[in-house]
């Protein structure tokens, strides 16, 4: 940070009940100097023991918004809203749907309710909206390989900002789309990219004092043994261990463009 007058924030998506990440991130983004922490959506699914992330958001004060999970947490609805079509991936989604309703508390899934949808800033003269899939609906997956300039250009103007923050995919990437203007999906804490590395990921962005932005992507890496050990005991689906021991997808590849696809594994 060698300009003068900066302001820096780190960005946490998806954390899908993983714990033993987000205190990770939590005390790595402070020890960086982050001056205010973000959460964009889906504390739980996936992992065990949903109901352990509340804690330590509430400790670092971070400030959440309201992601599909969330959503659907809060409202008691049938399923998680993340628009599979598959029969394999819509499988395990009512599994880790299931399990993650049953152990989240009614005082913290009425907490989830209470999440905005979106979050707006204004840092050093930039206009930034935070959300989960992107400004016009909660659940839109934006993909590197399959959104163009043009359409994200297009949600800048629509929405009325110059930084767009999102998560919801799974996989971090970012785009300037000007020179003060970008787009940046955060990345996720639940599970690895999908790309035989068991680190996840989260972003912090610097917002200097002539009005531009600098985005950085932060490696975290966390005790995924003890997490893989606690989501057994709790007889999570052996894919969703998997995923968490090798760094590879086994479900939710429906969702995945040919590009990203062809990065993984399956």
């Amino acid at each position: 940070m060698s300009r003068s007058s900066v302001w820096r924030i780190a960005c946490f998506g998806g954390i899908y009940s993983n714990h033993l990440a987000l205190a990770q991130a939590l005390r790595d983004a402070k020890a960086r100097g982050a001056q205010a922490l973000f959460c964009l959506g889906d504390l739980g699914a996936f992992g065990p023991h949903p109901d352990r992330v509340f804690p330590w958001l509430h400790q670092y004060e971070v400030q959440c918004l309201r992601g599909n999970y969330d959503d659907s947490l809060a409202r008691g609805l049938d399923d998680c809203q993340c628009g599979y079509t598959d029969p394999r991936d819509n499988y395990f989604a009512r599994i880790s749907y299931r399990y993650t309703y049953q152990h989240t508390s009614p005082e913290n899934r009425r907490w989830l309710g209470t999440l905005p949808e979106h979050i707006r800033l204004e840092v050093q003269g930039l206009r930034v909206l935070m959300c989960h899939g992107s400004p016009r609906r909660m659940n839109e997956f934006l993909w590197e390989s399959t959104t163009s300039t043009q359409f994200l250009q297009y949600l800048l103007r629509r929405w009325q900002c110059d930084v767009i923050l999102a998560t919801h995919t799974g996989i971090k990437w970012k785009r300037r789309l000007g020179p003060r203007q970008w787009f940046v999906n955060v990345g996720v804490l639940g599970r690895p990219e999908n790309d035989g590395r068991t680190n996840v990921w989260y972003t912090l962005l610097d917002f200097f004092s002539d009005g531009t932005m600098k985005p950085q992507f932060v490696p975290v890496f966390y005790d995924h043994h003890r997490l893989a050990q606690e989501m057994r005991q709790e007889k999570l689906p052996e894919e969703f261990v998997q995923t968490i021991l090798t760094g590879w997808w086994t479900t939710c590849l429906e969702v995945l463009p040919q590009k990203e696809r062809r990065r993984g594994k399956y």
